[in-house]
């Protein structure tokens, strides 16, 4: 069985709320995708992470484009990339991308359907629902104190 996970993290891969914004943003997002009435609950997990964590769109990635020259980026690069710091995370997004040399950072890499980096994540198990949208997102960035992405996982 495959499972859907809509993430919300903060736009700046460092930046980590407290207890407070973080239940505030959990709690709104419990409201916002309740689950289908009569089946499962969501589940919600909220995430601290120590270090810097790729928050990727599971099977949904298609392609990666680079942010300096515009060229495609091979998915298995990445994939590579990320395998290495699955376990301890990222001390830094910067990066040298193989298409044209240049240096830029994994956040910036331009993700047909959005990946993320952080080091807080509100994971949304299951929504029943598409992205947020709308006014949706910017509660969710009022509650949390900041500025929020989101990334929707098929795993």
């Amino acid at each position: 069985m495959s499972d859907d996970v809509l993430s919300i993290i903060p736009a700046d891969p460092y930046w980590r709320p407290d207890r407070d914004a973080a239940e505030r943003a959990a709690a709104l997002a419990a409201e916002l995708a309740p689950g289908i009435p009569d089946g499962l609950d969501v589940e919600i997990e909220v995430t601290w992470h120590e270090s810097i964590t790729v928050v990727d769109c599971g099977s949904n990635l298609t392609k990666i484009g680079c942010p300096l020259c515009g060229a495609s980026i091979d998915t298995e690069w990445w994939a590579d990339l990320i395998d290495v710091h699955y376990e301890d995370g990222f001390t830094t997004l910067a990066t040298q991308v193989p298409c044209c040399g240049g240096q830029t950072t994994l956040d910036a890499l331009d993700y047909d359907w959005p990946c993320g980096f952080a080091r807080f994540e509100i994971a949304i198990w299951n929504p029943d629902r598409g992205w947020f949208k709308d006014e949706e997102p910017a509660a969710l960035a009022n509650a949390l104190g900041h500025p929020v992405r989101q990334v929707m996982a098929h795993i």
